[in-house]
């Protein structure tokens, strides 16, 4: 089930009924999280259940053996980083790596046809990695490995940010699921503010703009007008940041109301001066991942120049594969790591930090960022060099490019969401902070947003990093 439905709704209203009289007691609370994350994940497929069981046992038993037996410690490392990558590798890659040796090997497109019958299981990526951290933070003695199973696959499979983050850290989740968590009214009202806000995110924005950007890049679309692919890239700028962070406000939102605490995901992105800062704001679980379990394990920025260029290329490429199996993924993530080494190369953090080396730095960062989006969408290579191509050589045409986003309604949404985006920027000053925690201006804000969602909710689309 997912978060804009009606039977997660039902789900959701069921679970929220019965939590307070489960939430004081360990066992009933421990268990009620674990059998209603069972019953939202294997909605989907009751099979993904026996794969999230098995990935989660063996790292389970992992971290208890690196514990007991320290001089096997590695072996039982390495056990559990296998067994979660040999079962990501399986689901996600083996389609792709097998259509690439089609390809090389010029074999007829029948060889290995069984791999196209793999499903995905849903959320794989992100509970693999929060799952493999725990083992990787028990091996390097962060944290001590818990002996209570039960407890062990609440925290995996908590079903708020199972299916899309955030990636929430073992040493972060645990030690809350040992307690009822602080479940009062202000836990109450900022949960369900957060969700409202998600849902917005989602529904009205972000499904919104989904039917001019699935037009714009859509196989048969072979646009010469540069002002509009620019318009479509900042389109889906803004449909995948209000999406995700619309799922992560949800996520968050519901743990806020259980009287627990998720950490933010996402830090206004869209104002940084630099790709070294988006990253800084941007799926922040994630990009925190990749930085302690793989930039610094490399070496980090400790060596030299050419090394610490390396090391970036090869997590952000890592980073970029993570997302999807496909060549504009690695290349989005190449170019990004092209971006920040120049960025280094060239010292210009120290440009960017204020006035017009600000100004010059944010808009250089937009444009990687943008050109970097047409990457991440495109269906593939060809199509994504074809657009590119476009925005900086096609014809600029004001009035066909008003005219097509005009003709499929977004033109009005794209100006709200915009709008949206610099009040929620400006809410971060004291002042608005102070303003909008008030509770009854929340209610006011919530009051007014959910007749907002549910008249002007845009075609019921599924989360885009569902497929991650």
């Amino acid at each position: 089930m997912i978060f804009n439905s009606i039977p997660f709704l039902v789900f959701l209203a069921v679970f929220m009924a019965v939590w307070p009289h489960v939430r004081r007691h360990d066992r009933p609370r421990v268990a009620f999280i674990a059998l209603a994350s069972a019953v939202f994940y294997g909605w989907w497929d009751w099979r993904f259940l026996l794969l999230i069981a098995g990935s989660g046992a063996i790292d389970f038993l992992a971290a208890l053996q690196i514990r007991r037996d320290p001089r096997r410690r590695k072996l039982y490392l390495w056990t559990s980083v296998v067994a979660n990558l040999g079962s990501l590798g399986f689901f996600k890659y083996l389609v792709f790596a097998t259509d690439q040796l089609r390809w090389l090997l010029d074999l007829p497109a029948t060889q290995w046809q069984w791999t196209d019958s793999l499903v995905l299981p849903v959320g794989i990526s992100f509970y693999t990695f929060q799952s493999m951290s725990y083992t990787i933070d028990v091996y390097r003695g962060r944290l001590r490995p818990t002996r209570d199973p039960l407890l062990f696959f609440a925290y995996l499979s908590m079903f708020p940010q199972l299916v899309a983050g955030p990636i929430v850290r073992a040493a972060d989740l645990l030690p809350q699921l040992r307690t009822p968590g602080g479940f009062d009214r202000d836990s109450r009202m900022d949960g369900l503010t957060l969700m409202t806000w998600g849902f917005f995110k989602k529904m009205v924005i972000a499904d919104n703009l989904a039917p001019f950007v699935n037009e714009m890049f859509a196989a048969s679309n072979h646009s010469q007008n540069a002002l509009l692919w620019w318009l479509a890239s900042v389109s889906f700028a803004i449909q995948i940041f209000a999406d995700f962070s619309g799922y992560s406000d949800i996520a968050r939102g519901i743990a806020r109301w259980m009287g627990y605490r998720f950490p933010e995901n996402f830090q206004q992105p869209y104002v940084s001066t630099s790709l070294r800062e988006f990253w800084g704001r941007w799926h922040i679980s994630l990009s925190t991942w990749f930085r302690d379990y793989l930039y610094i394990p490399l070496g980090g920025s400790r060596r030299s120049a050419m090394r610490n260029g390396i090391n970036l290329l090869m997590t952000m490429t890592v980073s970029g594969l993570w997302h999807g199996a496909n060549w504009t993924f690695i290349a989005w993530g190449g170019l990004h790591a092209g971006f920040m080494i120049l960025e280094r190369v060239l010292r210009l953090d120290r440009l960017q930090r204020h006035g017009a080396g600000a100004a010059l730095g944010w808009g250089i960062t937009m444009v990687a960022v943008l050109v970097g989006w047409v990457l991440f969408r495109a269906e593939s290579i060809q199509q994504a060099g074809m657009i590119i191509r476009v925005m900086f050589t096609g014809n600029w045409s004001p009035a066909d490019a008003w005219r097509s986003l005009d003709a499929h309604g977004s033109l009005g949404l794209l100006a709200s969401a915009v709008a949206t985006i610099i009040w929620w920027t400006g809410s971060r000053h004291p002042w608005m902070a102070w303003l909008r925690n008030r509770r009854p201006v929340r209610i006011v804000v919530v009051g007014t947003a959910i007749p907002l969602i549910v008249f002007l909710r845009g075609p019921g689309d599924v989360f885009i990093y569902f497929q991650f």
